[in-house]
């Protein structure tokens, strides 16, 4: 086989796209996975790992300097020392704001697997139906049952640390034991039940942090350092360098090609199929070709519909994939930082211990079984609790002895909790390309035109006060709501742009993640959620791209594709 020649090409190194290269390579695939940014070698380059905040320059917070460099990235907390250049950069990488969108990209080998907050859930029963039941959007062309078996394997493999809670709005998982709650999580939770009757549920997260080792994967369970964005050396939580990419690499069948620019798929109109890729060098700017069988595409969703929409556009004006007049519609986020903050009393004899990665999680109540509400569909609350730190008494205490004497004890227990919502898939929530604007290497950018609509806005309203009432109800003190900016984008959930259906004329992918004008381009990363739900979608990410190989692996060898 030549060396531009392959089975198949994984465009993006990232949750998907790795779970993708395990996959494929495993089922006796050559396969060349290309990552546009950088290679992170796992352990090695994990610069940052054992750092604290003393040890950067400005004690890892952003100068006024690197704020005007990144106007996007210091929205929020992405602009930081610690992860400098893990980050997209808004100078190489530009977009265009129609409307505020807040885009965190992470361009080098893993993505964001190495970034990621690891909170994993299951899409539920009525996830898969809503949009049927209340004419939104498309009908999903899968149901649970479809990809329950998927979730059970990619759980097993990546290892999820959580507590099995009989809820049918959260299904329970394989999971590793759960990374306990503290004491005085386990008081709210309690207390939670009783003040509501069991109708509302404070449970352990779920998260992609091992706490049993993995051997077969050269895993430690995790050391509770809650260092994860700095890469973990330990491999304690799932990415593409800790877990796929070995195994991947371990048959012989992958290569990797980073510092590689997939600037469109190359599609023979004739056969309509995809016959590989066509790449930009972003160290040489030099242009290369590779072939291939079968493509997937998970560059993350917004990426993933860039390259379809810089594609075939000599068969479609709108690109590859943009007959049903759907590609880049239907844009989504989970919309977040509304919530609620208390105090805690009569627990200043407890502690916890460690510095746990995941906290307590609130699973969805509003409309659900006899709650019907003023909007559709609902959310979720992820939070935790923990004693005040030394910062607490640098503003009244000064220096001296007094200050020493205050720093070495606890101050008081304190809990939060921020809600996730779900964002209603809407066809004028959109991202198309501007061939007025390029980036470093001359390439077209994205322009966002996406918003929340009345819906979200009406949710975000029960979403603070709901959390104020449980917070209070739990006889808590001194509880505060609070609603933060946010705009699309800044959950770091993008969903939608090509999303899957039953029909091509509505959808942009079928039932098993091939795109209807090209079935042999799959489509697994978040571009293809029909809907968003409210919980962290990388877990389904992983599932459909599973299910996806699987079947492409198989039409291969019936010659279908």
């Amino acid at each position: 086989m030549a060396n531009n020649e392959y089975d198949a090409i994984v465009v993006g190194s990232g949750i998907s796209g790795g779970m993708a290269a395990k996959e494929l390579t495993e089922k006796g695939l050559k396969v060349l996975m290309l990552e546009r940014g950088r290679n992170i070698e796992h352990i090695k380059d994990y610069t940052n790992a054992h750092k604290e905040a003393w040890n950067y320059p400005h004690r890892d917070l952003p100068t006024q300097k690197r704020k005007q460099e990144e106007p996007v990235l210091q929205r929020d907390y992405p602009l930081n020392e610690s992860t400098n250049g893990m980050w997209a950069s808004h100078q190489d990488s530009p977009y265009v704001e129609k409307k505020r969108f807040d885009w965190y990209r992470g361009y080098h080998v893993g993505g964001r697997s190495l970034l990621w907050g690891r909170q994993s859930y299951r899409l539920n029963e009525e996830d898969f139906l809503a949009n049927a039941k209340e004419g939104i959007a498309v009908d999903w062309p899968i149901r649970y049952e479809d990809i329950s078996p998927w979730y059970d394997y990619v759980e097993r493999f990546a290892g999820i640390s959580g507590s099995r809670d009989g809820l049918d709005v959260l299904p329970d998982g394989q999971y590793l034991p759960p990374i306990p709650l503290n004491v005085v999580e386990k008081e709210v939770a309690q207390r939670l039940q009783k003040a509501f009757g069991g109708t509302r549920h404070l449970i352990h997260g779920r998260s992609a942090n091992i706490t049993q080792p993995k051997p077969e994967q050269n895993r430690v369970n995790c050391q509770y350092r809650n260092k994860c964005w700095l890469g973990c050396p330990f491999g304690g939580y799932f990415s593409t360098q800790s877990s796929t990419l070995p195994l991947a690499m371990k048959t012989g069948n992958l290569t990797l090609r980073p510092f590689s620019i997939v600037t469109r798929v190359l599609y023979d109109k004739d056969k309509k199929r995809a016959t590989g890729v066509e790449i930009l060098d972003s160290e040489t700017n030099q242009t290369y070709v590779f072939k291939s069988k079968i493509v997937f595409l998970n560059a993350s969703a917004l990426n993933s519909v860039w390259m379809l929409m810089n594609s075939a556009t000599d068969v479609w004006d709108g690109g590859l994939g943009s007959s049903s007049g759907e590609l880049g519609h239907n844009i989504m986020d989970h919309h977040f930082r509304v919530g609620a903050s208390a105090e805690v009393e009569g627990f200043d004899d407890k502690y916890y211990y460690g510095r746990r990665p995941s906290g307590f999680y609130i699973p969805r109540f509003r409309n659900w079984h006899d709650d019907k509400r003023n909007y559709l569909r609902g959310f979720g609350y992820q939070g935790s609790a923990s004693r005040d730190g030394w910062n607490r008494n640098i503003a009244e205490m000064g220096i001296g002895a007094g200050l020493k004497d205050a720093i070495v004890e606890p101050g008081g227990w304190r809990i939060g909790m921020t809600a996730f919502g779900e964002m209603l898939p809407h066809h004028d929530n959109r991202i198309f390309l501007n061939k007025d604007k390029k980036d470093k290497w001359g390439l077209p950018v994205l322009e966002m035109d996406v918003e929340i609509k009345e819906n979200e806005i009406a949710m975000r309203k029960d979403m603070k006060d709901d959390a104020v009432e449980m917070f209070e109800r739990a006889g808590l003190k001194n509880v505060r709501g609070y609603e933060g900016d946010y705009a699309p984008g800044m959950g770091i959930h993008e969903m939608g742009g090509a999303r899957m259906g039953r029909d091509p004329k509505t959808s942009v992918t079928n039932k098993f993640n091939q795109v209807w004008d090209a079935p042999n381009v799959f489509m697994t990363d978040g571009a293809c959620m029909t809907s968003a739900s409210c919980v962290n979608p990388s877990l389904t990410y992983m599932a459909l791209t599973a299910r996806a190989a699987n079947y492409a692996v198989e039409e291969l060898k019936k010659r279908n594709l």
